[in-house]
């Protein structure tokens, strides 16, 4: 009798727990389908593609201001404000009637010191070929003479680059555009008196500018200076003129932070044939930021959960929900770029992720086509 009641015993509190289990998986259905469905999709690579607007700055591409090297006064003028000037133009011309008599002077030291020579070299010549019969002039005379024509000429020399440093110090009272541009700047008129040091020296004659060519100068931040190289087109506007977008590519790059800012100077080219663009605007410059579609994951902005606990997507697996921590990338209209080890392509992704859907808990889900 104990036994067969063992056995009876044993046999219904099988059933019992076979039963309970039964109810409780049928419960874990039943509220896994009573749960609103959650929209999910297959976890696909991409590229994501978006840009950022910085302030940037046109300058002209040459840009040097003329000032008098020597004291003088301005005798004419041959351009103003807004001339279009080419290389080797003449711009001003100035005078200083000192510099007159110091070539004078000059000149006449030159042509002194040219007949002292002369005059030496002459009778070195004539001792020269005396001493060619025996005995008529010493080799110490011979010598001598030999000497000062060295000396004379040597005085010959240095008259003729005292003369040509005078004539070089003249040539100063005339300026010429150094290169093809526009004259953006006059300070003096005729008769002003201009020099190295003195009042009328303080600012340049002129200012002269190119303005076929121009610079766009901007400050990358550090954050994005990855996103540019030599080969990188931009585009950017001008409040001049709002409807017109313009392009530029980069030509130079800094390769260095400014310890300030801590951003890159990058510049680039502009042709400016037109002459729409003018040296100091402020433009806004669209740097582009992509990614290949070989680094990252990109999904729905509202997949990606910010919690207490770090940043994860919610993965589907076997109808559970697994909380996958992963790191973001930029963002760009509404998509995200992720990055984590646990993720791998066409994984099931919840579309909008929420602390609601805790780790484990079964999930209804309705698949979509893609990532939107």
């Amino acid at each position: 009798m104990i036994a067969v009641t063992a056995v009876v015993l044993a046999v219904i509190w099988q059933g019992c727990g076979t039963s309970a289990a039964h109810d409780e998986e049928a419960a874990k259905k039943t509220a896994a389908a009573a749960a609103p469905a959650l929209e999910t999709f297959p976890l696909q690579k991409g590229t994501l593609s978006s840009s950022i607007r910085i302030p940037g700055e046109l300058t002209a591409f040459q840009r040097v201001d003329l000032y008098a090297k020597v004291s003088s006064f301005v005798k004419k003028l041959y351009v103003d404000v807004g001339s279009e000037v080419r290389t080797g133009q003449l711009l001003v011309t100035m005078e200083a009637p000192e510099l007159n008599a110091q070539l004078a002077g000059a000149e006449s030291r030159l042509k002194s010191q040219e007949a002292i020579y002369l005059s030496s070299k002459a009778t070195y010549d004539r001792l020269l070929e005396t001493s060619k019969t025996p005995g008529t002039v010493s080799q110490n005379d011979l010598d001598i003479a030999f000497a000062k024509q060295k000396s004379d000429l040597a005085q010959l020399d240095a008259a003729k680059a005292a003369y040509r440093e005078i004539s070089d110090t003249r040539n100063y009272l005339e300026i010429r555009a150094p290169f093809n541009g526009v004259i953006s700047q006059r300070n003096v008129s005729a008769g002003a008196y201009v020099g190295p040091a003195g009042k009328g020296s303080d600012l340049p004659i002129f200012t002269l500018q190119e303005q076929r060519k121009l610079r766009l100068v901007v400050s990358v931040p550090e954050a994005y200076t990855g996103y540019l190289d030599n080969n990188s087109e931009v585009a950017f506007t001008v409040r001049a003129q709002p409807e017109a977008t313009f392009k530029a590519k980069v030509a130079r790059l800094s390769g260095a932070l400014d310890e300030q800012l801590r951003a890159q100077r990058i510049e680039m080219d502009v042709a400016n044939d037109d002459k729409k663009l003018l040296p100091g605007m402020v433009a806004e410059v669209a740097i582009p930021l992509s990614t290949g579609s070989d680094h990252a994951f990109v999904v729905p902005a509202t997949a990606v959960l910010n919690s207490t606990r770090g940043v994860y997507v919610i993965k589907v697996v076997d109808g559970k929900a697994v909380w996958v921590p992963v790191r973001t990338g930029q963002s760009a209209e509404g998509q995200t770029e992720i990055y984590g080890d646990s993720l791998a392509l066409n994984d099931v992704i919840v579309k909008t992720a929420s602390e609601e859907i805790r780790e484990g808990a079964p999930v209804n889900h309705r698949a979509v086509a893609a990532a939107k």
